[in-house]
This record gives C-alpha cells, sequence and structure tokens, in this order.
C-alpha cells in the first residue's frame, strides 16, 4: 500500500491511556458490567488498509489487548482501491466498524457533516492536544465547526524519495574516495549517473527504471525533480505565489519533462517501464536491473522482509545545488476516526487514543521503521538502526511548511475539486511514449482542464453560501525557500 503522505502523504500516545485513559475506560467497563472476565469483553471492530505497516497495527493490537484485558480488536483489512466505496456503504447499511482509517472521499468535512464520525472532545482534552506539536489542530482539516474528528500519525518529511542501488553505483564506479556510493543531488548528477551505468555495464543495466502500468509514477517523478527547481506545486498543486496551475508557464516542467523523454530516448530508462507494475519494479531493483527507482518510505518494509538493505535514497533533485522550493507541509492530518454508530464510544476512543499515543508513534518510527512520527522527539535518527530509515528520517530537512488555504480560509474545505482526466500523469505519459507530440501544448491544455475544475469547484461553494474565493489560493508574500506560517482565520 502506497501509505503516502497525502496521510500526510504520513501519531498515537502509548498510556496517556494508561494512566488518565484508564481510569476513565475502567469506570466505562465497569458500568457495562465490569472489566474482568471473559463474559464482558468487549469487541472492537476495526478498519484499515495497511499493508505494509501491518506489523505495526499488531503489534499495537497485541500491547494493548494485553494492557486492556476487556477489550479485543477485530481488524479487517480493506482494499485501500475500493475503500471510499466499502465505508459508504456501511454507513448506509449501518454496519461501520467502532474504529477506522478515513476514507479518501468524499472531503473529511463532508463525511462529518454526513454524520459518519463522532466529535472526541468528549476526551481529547486540552492536555491531551498539548502533546502533539502546536498548530496541529486546526479548523478545516481535522476540527469542524470548532470539535475535533481525527489526529495526524505522521510527522512531516518528503513523502518521494530517489532510490539508489549501492551495488549498481558500486559496479560502476560512482563511489567517492572513502567507498561511499555518490548520491546524486542534481539533474545532471543522475544524467551522468545513469549514463555512466548503462556504458560501464555494456546496456545490461539501466540507470532508471520504475513501473507505471497502475498509473501515477510520471507524476511521482514530476513532483521530485521540479520542488527543489522552483516549480513549487509540483505534480500536484497550483503554484500559491500566483493561486493557479502553472504547467505550461512554469518552463522548470517542460524542461524536465524534456529531459525525462533524452533519458528514455538515450537508452538510460528500463525500456518496459510503462507497462511492468510498481511491485515488480521494485523486485528488479532488488535485482540490480537498474541503479534508480522512485518510490516512497513504505518500500523499505517490504525490502527488509526480502533481505534487501543495500540501498541509499535522496529527494528533492534540483537543477542547481541549491533548492529554489521544498517539499510543502503544513501542520494538521488525519487517519483514523470514530465512526458515529459505534455502539462502544468508550472502548474505541481507548483503541484511538492508543493509535495516537507517543509511546506507539515511538514503535511507528523507531521500531518498525514506517514514517516519522508526528511526536518530534520520536524522530531521532541516531536511535535508528537500520540505516536507509535513518537516511529518510535525514530528509525532513528537504520538507517545509507553505502556505495552507484550509488554514487561512476553513470554509475552502467545502471547495470539492472534481477529478480531472486525463490528469498529468496521463499527459506526460503520452509525451513519454510518443502519443503526445507538442509538450507545451498539451501543458497548457492540463493546466487549463485544472485551473477550469478549481474554478468551478470554488463556484459551487459560493452558490452553496460558502465564503471563499480565488484569492483563498493566492500567497504572493511567499518565499518557497523559507517557511511559511499561514495565518489562521479570524473571528
Amino acid at each position: 500500500m502506497d501509505f503516502s503522505s497525502r496521510f500526510s502523504r504520513r501519531n498515537f500516545v502509548k498510556t496517556a491511556a494508561a494512566t488518565a485513559g484508564a481510569a476513565t475506560l475502567g469506570s466505562a467497563l465497569a458500568a457495562c458490567g465490569g472489566s474482568g472476565g471473559s463474559s464482558s469483553t468487549i469487541t472492537l471492530n476495526y478498519w484499515d488498509y495497511f499493508v505494509s505497516q501491518a506489523p505495526w497495527i499488531d503489534n499495537e493490537i497485541k500491547l494493548f489487548e494485553k494492557a486492556h484485558s476487556g477489550i479485543k480488536i477485530k481488524k479487517t483489512i480493506q482494499l485501500s482501491s475500493s475503500y471510499a466505496n466499502l465505508y459508504a456503504l456501511a454507513v448506509k447499511s449501518h454496519n461501520t466498524p467502532d474504529v477506522a482509517m478515513i476514507p479518501g472521499q468524499p472531503n473529511f468535512n463532508i463525511q462529518v457533516s454526513q454524520g459518519w464520525f463522532m466529535p472526541v472532545d468528549k476526551w481529547a482534552n486540552a492536555a491531551w492536544k498539548a502533546k502533539f506539536p502546536e498548530g496541529t489542530f486546526h479548523e478545516g482539516n481535522n476540527v469542524f465547526n470548532g470539535k475535533l474528528y481525527s489526529a495526524p500519525i505522521s510527522g512531516a518529511a518528503p513523502w518521494l524519495q530517489l532510490y539508489i542501488s549501492n551495488k549498481v553505483f558500486r559496479d560502476a564506479g560512482l563511489v567517492n574516495s572513502d567507498g561511499s556510493v555518490k548520491i546524486p543531488r542534481t539533474w545532471d548528477d543522475v544524467t551522468h549517473a545513469a549514463e555512466t551505468i548503462v556504458k560501464k555495464s555494456g546496456g545490461s543495466t539501466y540507470g532508471l527504471g520504475f513501473g507505471n502500468s497502475g498509473g501515477s509514477m510520471f507524476q511521482w517523478l514530476t513532483h521530485v525533480f521540479t520542488l527543489g527547481a522552483g516549480a513549487v506545486g509540483g505534480g500536484y498543486t497550483m503554484d500559491y505565489r500566483v493561486g493557479k496551475y502553472t504547467y505550461s508557464t512554469d518552463r522548470n516542467y517542460y524542461d524536465f519533462i524534456s529531459l525525462f523523454k533524452e533519458w528514455k530516448n538515450k537508452g538510460y530508462v528500463y525500456p518496459n517501464a510503462v507497462s511492468i507494475s510498481d511491485e515488480v519494479s521494485r523486485a528488479y531493483f532488488e535485482r540490480a536491473k537498474y541503479g534508480m527507482t522512485i518510490g516512497g518510505v513504505w518500500n523499505q518494509a517490504e525490502w527488509t522482509t526480502h533481505n534487501f538493505t543495500d540501498y541509499s535514497l535522496t529527494t528533492l533533485l534540483c537543477p542547481t545545488e541549491t533548492p529554489k522550493g521544498y517539499f510543502p507541509t503544513s501542520p494538521g492530518g488525519t487517519l483514523w476516526a470514530i465512526p458515529a454508530q459505534t455502539k462502544h464510544p468508550e472502548e474505541a476512543w481507548a483503541w484511538f487514543d492508543w493509535l495516537y499515543s507517543v509511546d506507539a508513534g515511538k514503535r511507528w518510527t523507531q521500531q518498525f521503521n514506517e514514517d516519522l512520527s508526528a511526536f518530534p522527539q520520536n524522530n531521532d535518527s541516531s536511535k535508528i538502526k537500520f540505516k536507509p530509515f535513518a537516511q529518510f528520517v535525514g530528509l525532513s530537512k528537504f520538507a517545509m511548511p507553505a502556505p495552507d488555504p484550509s488554514i487561512s480560509n476553513p470554509q475552502t474545505a467545502h471547495v470539492e475539486v472534481q477529478t480531472v482526466k486525463p490528469n498529468l500523469d496521463d499527459v506526460i505519459a503520452g509525451y513519454y511514449t510518443g502519443q503526445l507530440q507538442d509538450l507545451h501544448a498539451a501543458l497548457s491544455d492540463i493546466e487549463g482542464r485544472m485551473q477550469k475544475a478549481q474554478d468551478d469547484a470554488v463556484k459551487v461553494a459560493q452558490q452553496k453560501g460558502f465564503k471563499v474565493s480565488p484569492d483563498d489560493y493566492k500567497f504572493t508574500d511567499w518565499d518557497p525557500t523559507k517557511p511559511y506560517i499561514t495565518k489562521p482565520a479570524q473571528g
């Protein structure tokens, strides 16, 4: 499962439920008829779509059940691609779980307004919230109409990385004087590495490989290679300096996609990249078929189970040594919530509280190496034994706070932008494969369609009575080389 940061993409606390929470839970269980015997055991249905993260959640379930003898967790892993539909059907049939990962669609505020989830303010007091970094909880993100519904699990870090096969780089002589591999930092570095790998291997090994049969990879690559160039919207969002999409007006998109096509034409890229899956591509990278690939931190758990650990990673590849932009981050975040239909709200809170505990977050980061923790004290790379994951934690320096319209105007949560197809990934794939010849025209087309979808969504929200405007997405004072703290809405 590509656990991105869109969960940003990417937090817990062990027994703040075992102290304050345990007392609350104990009285709640007593009210239910006692907490000791098996006859009074409450079974909570829990849904997620974790795959590589499953060992972590299984361990948390084991620890939680040991600390809460009156509660059992029944875990169901759903398919991520159909999770939103499955959850909507569960709501309709009054058969929701007791704790669940939040579906990606519709917008979370819409789910809340339709009564899918309950607020947790009854339990989440000021002390509970204070454990999280300042600004974590804000209206339009995890708070709606002043009520809290969720929290983040992961800290701020670049959610995509360029992975480097140490073996391939060593075989190609791409090493420093101390024997360590030369980690590419610029577009030219990647070009040089790819060219060297192909030449030194006599064409038996490729510089770069990926698997795009399921889509997304062209957009991933564009995101990693354009943010540092100063195309601050990357592969996914508009340029908040001007409040518009800039795929055709920001030259960096044209330059990178042209360079990418040049890599293909010169034979630097694995030739069947468009037709293989990301799963197959990860296996090929293990087998040293190519020296570089794109992916997220979720790749590491799978590779570790295969005993493949001989790789390095980097991110934010730039045309120049000094980045002109960074991976954008924003305070806030969501992952789990408590369904409003639960018959066991006190016990559901105990499990919710456990998942969002500092200690669970520490295991998430330091023991299971899943992602950064939302709690900064857990993100000490010196306490992480696995070198590639410690490298990932070190990449947090390439992430920086950026403008967030949902903070300056929480009503933008009601701007529901319709999916645009073909999307940017499709457009880049079309140019890469030769189906599209005029790159500038193709970028102008996708820019126009994305902007129209955005503008239409704002108009629809306005017609519904929400006070939103295109200007909500414009932050003219933003310097993308510096942290930007979005000012909350007033009044």
